[in-house]
């Protein structure tokens, strides 16, 4: 485990102790199939108030050494009332918890039910952890059950073994979590000693990232206890091929608990009309005349979703087991070309925004409110498509995308790769783990078109060739349908993980990091921007970012930096190229950022960074309003819709 610290108190490189631990709880499923309620299986959510304590001791290394995990949490020392899932940042007065770097320990009591822990063979009981940063070992009632490294991403561990000897009791679940950011994690970081003693107090140290967002720590998302039968479907993998009288829903089912079973499957329609049966592990069903998956904006049905029955049947000893799992399938195509990017044969073009998974109080906890404002602003806007700048959005998001038609670059947390040590084997190892659990996760979602292997590298760097091309191939390897990007904002003629890439994704700040104040440079350094890596690659280019921070209220005639009138203004001259250029190679323009949110204090940061279109709170900047109008007239322009209405209400 990497060092851990906090602002002006001790550190120490922790060693872990020998802990209790059982053989066959291990992390690493072949399978990661979001929990669903189904004839034969349940689950309990486990969100609400944990006990929390912040481990203040000189080397963050208390509760190990005391072994805390061993009794319930109040006993070990003072605890508080935690929220999950929230970060644990905002949540107190306490600055020294905002800032806080190091382990932190939770814990949650739960009775379960007794037909969980009951039977023959009685049912497989998971804990389920939706995120948690970044790195978690979990133990229940004091047995160590998963360790996982790395946070926006889930974790899970079979706990029958531990909760089945007693029924009855209570199940207490304690996870300690470290927020520390290493040169080898994702994203990466380091921490800086600062050794003057005539300037910091004795073992002063802070945690350096080289981000540009709040590094939020705790339990972001749901943790949930489900269960399945003994034995049960561990994964589905589906791919589709579509025309306009015949679509095929590829698929490969993987069973655990039994060898001896039999599967048959199932593909109902949204009016719950059977189109296509198979039975078997692997196989294909045939839709006639398919309802296809379109995005929002390009179809008067966007994101139609089928619903796909798998059910098991297996003998377990003397017992016949059934389980049953029902996952949504969208039937869609994606083809990228040296100059389009193509979506069920139709030519695609990207405009929409980037995001942060960010709101006040909170910070990165998943919050019901707030996804549905956005998705409503989202739809407002008429954007089509987001990036998941710069990690996986929880799961539930991106049901919302599948649902609503919305296209998504999925992105993996690789932002920030800026040392040199962060591109030798133990980085490069940890990136294809992750890469791994991202596609497991995502690799049925139809709004997912693009994997994004990172953000703004040090891709100028000789070692960043084979480390892309490694990580690209690799992502290649686990996903042959979607094409791979990275986001890039080194020089063209520098870069060198761009030859791996299938789209150039492109950030670039003219007028604003660059020749600060001078719009007028845009227009010509805009287009010789995409003529440039466009005469080097002949690849489709997307604008990933670009964008300028305003205060809400402040304005300026003419415009000047970080008012209102200024954003506007350096919009319309990106869009004067936009224009140009989409009608030969440009297939994407994303606006950074959809909303204000929370960074490092800086002397360039007040209260965060302002580039958003909305504010943190989610109302309109002048901005919000001049991207509506554009992204409108394109789709009217782009899919032949009916004509929309471009009213300035904010109620469509």
């Amino acid at each position: 485990l990497a060092a851990s610290g906090g602002r002006g108190v001790g550190s120490c490189a922790l060693l872990l102790p020998v802990l209790l631990f059982l053989p066959g709880l291990a992390a690493g499923p072949a399978g990661m199939l979001q929990p669903r309620d189904t004839p034969s299986r349940e689950r309990k959510e486990l969100g609400g108030l944990w006990s929390f304590r912040a481990d203040l001791s000189p080397g963050r290394d208390a509760g190990f050494t005391q072994r805390w995990y061993r009794r319930p949490l109040r006993q070990t020392g003072p605890v508080i009332d935690m929220p999950v899932p929230a970060s644990f940042n905002d949540i107190t007065q306490e600055r020294s918890l905002e800032n806080y770097i190091g382990w932190v320990w939770y814990e949650k009591e739960v009775l379960l039910p007794l037909r969980w822990l009951q039977g023959d063979p009685a049912p497989r009981v998971v804990l389920r952890f939706g995120s948690a940063h970044y790195y978690s070992i979990v133990w229940v009632n004091g047995v160590q059950v998963v360790e996982h490294e790395g946070g926006h991403l889930p974790f899970e561990a079979d706990i029958s073994s531990v909760v089945q000897g007693s029924p009855g009791t209570l199940c207490r679940i304690t996870v300690a979590l470290n927020n520390t950011l290493t040169p080898h994690t994702l994203p990466p970081g380091s921490i800086q000693y600062m050794n003057d003693k005539s300037r910091y107090p004795k073992n002063y140290f802070v945690q350096d990232i080289m981000f540009d967002f709040f590094n939020y720590a705790g339990i972001h998302r749901p943790v949930v206890l489900y269960t399945t039968p003994a034995a049960y479907i561990d994964d589905i993998t589906v791919t589709t091929t579509a025309s306009d009288s015949v679509a095929v829903v590829q698929y490969q089912v993987s069973v655990v608990g039994s060898t001896a079973n039999s599967l048959s499957l199932s593909l109902c329609d949204q009016e719950g009309k059977v189109v296509a049966t198979a039975d078997g592990p692997v196989g294909e069903l045939k839709v006639l005349n398919p309802n296809l998956w379109w995005p929002y904006l390009m179809h008067e049905n966007p994101g139609y979703l089928y619903s796909l029955e798998v059910k098991m049947q297996a003998q377990v000893g003397r017992v016949l087991l059934e389980d049953v799992y029902t996952l949504p399938v969208g039937i869609r195509t994606v083809h990228v070309t040296s100059t389009q990017f193509l979506i069920n044969g139709r030519p695609f073009y990207f405009h929409g925004v980037n995001k942060h998974e960010d709101a006040d109080i909170r910070g990165k906890g998943l919050d019901w409110p707030l996804i549905v404002k956005d998705f409503n602003l989202l739809r407002w806007l008429g954007a089509n498509s987001f990036r998941t700048s710069h990690y996986p959005y929880a799961e539930e998001i991106m049901d919302l995308c599948d649902a609503y038609g919305i296209v998504v670059i999925d992105e993996s947390p690789g932002v920030g790769i800026r040392l040199p040590e962060s591109f030798g084997n133990k980085s490069l190892q940890h990136h294809l783990a992750v890469m791994e659990e991202l596609v497991r996760r995502d690799k049925n979602r139809p709004s997912v078109v693009m994997w994004s292997v990172a953000n703004e590298p040090a891709s100028e760097l000789p070692p960043a060739a084979p480390y892309f091309k490694t990580v690209i191939a690799h992502t290649k390897a686990l996903d042959p349908s979607r094409p791979v990007t990275f986001v890039t904002n080194a020089n063209y003629a520098l870069d060198h993980g761009a030859p791996y890439v299938d789209v150039i994704c492109v950030n670039s700040y003219l007028s604003w990091y660059h020749d600060s104040g001078h719009l007028e440079v845009i227009p010509l350094q805009l287009t010789a921007q995409f003529e440039n890596w466009y005469k080097t690659y002949q690849k489709p280019i997307i604008q990933s970012e670009y964008g300028a921070d305003s205060v809400p209220g402040l304005h300026s005639d003419p415009p000047m930096m970080f008012s209102e009138e200024y954003q506007q203004a350096m919009l319309r001259e990106y869009h004067s190229v936009f224009d140009k250029k989409r009608k030969e190679y440009v297939i994407g323009e994303l606006i950074w950022n959809f909303a204000d949110f929370m960074t490092n204090q800086g002397t360039t940061r007040v209260l965060g960074n302002k580039k958003g279109i909305f504010t943190r709170q989610r109302q309109p900047k002048a901005a919000a309003f001049v991207l509506r109008d554009r992204y409108w007239k394109i789709a009217n322009e782009s899919n032949c819709l009916p004509p929309v209405r471009t009213s300035h209400s904010l109620f469509l």
